[in-house]
């Protein structure tokens, strides 16, 4: 079964504020565990949503709107992901729990969601 935990993003994300050393070496060694255990299929970081765009679609059959980022609300926002394949919902709840904040300071949230397949 294919999981993606979701890192939102937080404010200090948002600024393009890269992981202090201490949270990057547990990032790496966490990522290493999900490697070693033959689960991770691919883990990647988003830059801040200011390099990013939105395209939308208001109107059914209608040109899409392209906006340019930033996004205000960070909330709303992904900073990277992981994609595991694992046996269960419940593995996959257990490596989400064991990943460090993903933002540090208090901010990190983790999304965990199931892919089609």
């Amino acid at each position: 079964m294919l999981f993606m935990l979701i890192v939102k993003a937080s404010k200090n994300s948002e600024t393009g504020n890269r992981p202090n050393p201490e949270l990057n070496a547990a990032m790496t060694r966490y990522n290493e565990e999900l490697v070693k255990a033959g689960v991770r299929v691919m883990a990647k970081g988003l830059h801040p949503s200011s390099n990013g765009m939105r395209i939308s679609f208001p109107n059914p059959g209608g040109e899409p709107v392209v906006t340019e980022g930033p996004f205000m609300e960070t909330n709303d926002l992904v900073a990277g992901f992981i994609l595991i394949d694992v046996e269960s919902k419940k593995e996959a709840v257990k490596w989400a729990m064991r990943m460090p904040d993903p933002q540090g300071f208090g901010e990190g949230q983790i999304e965990l969601r199931q892919v089609f397949e």
